[in-house]
């Protein structure tokens, strides 16, 4: 039996943010009341158990999802929208760390997120924006070298659509002068994540499945089957994947001294006139930069520049988002100086000290996917295939990842927080000094 979840209020809708005002309409779902049988629970629904829940249900499973709050609330809902390939620790450190089978398992299915996504969008008809292309800018010369590392490693493991940019040929693409140089990735690209989440879950409903919002869940009981207990309801299936990411407040400890919730801040600028709009990003692909505390920003389908950085460890809010974000946005593009911010929000992520996800079992019936450290919004789509395929007993490509080893933060619970936040200001001086 896995012990109570610490008490939490639970909010009735999402943050507000600019994706939860742009969101597409979509039902109100029903609280979990009574007793439910299922042949898998979801716990969680956002990008990792939404995912999860679809191919699984393609695979005609009888599926239920229990959602604490609204579908998207977490992570899935408020990121930067950037599809972004691979992982936040990249290849040659998998090589180095973990040896060249593991790589290779984990370099075939790298870019295998991104696909998943298209195919979604594609299959179901979703509605969210989807742009193509997404860059990696060099603020440095060093980090242009690392970028110029960065494309040959990807090219050996079979990714080919990457483009160097110059210092000339960056600014076609990006009306900055603050870079020296970039990676284009013609693969990537931009979406509204929380629209994208929202499809999928309609998706899911449209094969059978079944979502209860506003049921956070408050115990597991390990058996067969398992048990799966809310405030007002329970549900007994025979598997369950635990997919609450860095919003589990306690319903797992075995798994919290090896990750960390971090905060990281978003804000949406007024409406930018068209000419405006090309100037900051004449082919409307978005971009990442390549320090340590990255900045990330790309325009929406109505021209609003969504802007984001910054990390809060431990995942509490700053006490202004907006004071946070627009300096680095006005270095970037001096030219929106004083512009009018519409809306700011912060969301958590999990990180783990490999910097890699965590897949793995709980006993042999409850599985769980989490701490994407920053790259969720193309690994959870990765995570809910292998998800499927594991419970289906294909077990070989989710435990390339399970077979990881993740070690405690230093500290334990108490201080893990002050010392990344140390080891973070080291790296952000690194990036100030241009080491």
């Amino acid at each position: 039996m896995v012990p109570q979840a610490s008490a939490a209020t639970f909010p009735e809708r999402h943050v507000d943010s600019y994706y939860a005002a742009s969101a597409n309409p979509g039902p109100e779902r029903p609280r979990l009341s009574g007793e439910v049988d299922a042949d898998v629970c979801v716990i969680g629904g956002g990008f990792t158990g939404i995912s999860s829940a679809l191919h699984l249900a393609e695979r005609g499973l009888r599926v239920v999802v229990l959602e604490a709050t609204r579908i998207g609330f977490g992570a899935s809902g408020r990121n930067g929208g950037q599809i972004v390939n691979s992982y936040s620790r990249d290849m040659d450190v998998i090589e180095a760390k973990y040896g060249q089978s593991t790589a290779q398992a984990l370099g075939s299915m790298a870019f295998e997120g991104n696909k998943i996504i298209r195919s979604r969008i594609a299959d179901y008809d979703i509605r969210c924006d989807l742009k193509e292309g997404n860059l990696f800018a060099a603020c440095s010369d060093k980090q242009m070298q690392g970028l110029v590392e960065h494309k040959a490693l990807w090219e050996r493991y079979g990714h080919r659509q990457l483009e160097l940019l110059d210092a000339r040929g960056y600014r076609r693409e990006i009306g900055s002068e603050r870079y020296v140089g970039a990676l284009f990735d013609h693969s990537g690209g931009h979406l509204h994540p929380l629209n994208l989440v929202l499809g999928e879950a309609a998706a899911f409903e449209s094969l059978g499945g079944v979502i209860y919002e506003h049921s956070p869940v408050i115990e597991i009981r390990h058996g067969d089957p398992v048990v799966i207990r809310s405030a007002q309801g329970q549900v007994r299936a025979e598997r369950v994947i635990v997919a609450g990411n860095a919003y589990l407040n306690g319903l797992l400890p075995e798994l919290e001294g090896k990750s960390m919730p971090c905060g990281t801040q978003v804000l949406a600028t007024a409406p930018l006139d068209a000419d405006t709009a090309r100037e900051l990003l004449p082919n409307d692909a978005c971009v990442e930069d390549c320090n340590y505390l990255l900045d990330y920003y790309r325009l929406s389908a109505d021209n609003r520049l969504i802007y984001g950085g910054g990390v809060t460890y431990g995942g509490h809010d700053p006490a202004s988002i907006e004071a946070v974000i627009r300096p680095n946005l006005e270095k970037t593009f001096p030219q929106l100086k004083g512009v009018k911010v519409d809306y700011t929000w912060s969301g958590n992520f999990l990180l783990t000290l490999n910097r890699l996800p965590q897949f793995g079992r709980i006993n042999h019936n409850v599985y769980y996917a989490q701490g994407y450290s920053g790259h969720g919004v193309t690994c959870t789509h990765l995570a809910g295939r292998l998800m499927a395929e594991a419970l289906s007993g294909e077990l070989e490509r989710f435990d390339a990842f399970a077979n990881l080893p993740h070690t405690p933060f230093p500290g334990g619970r108490l201080f893990r927080v002050p010392l990344t936040a140390l080891g973070a200001w080291y790296y952000r001086m690194r990036d100030q000094l241009g080491w």
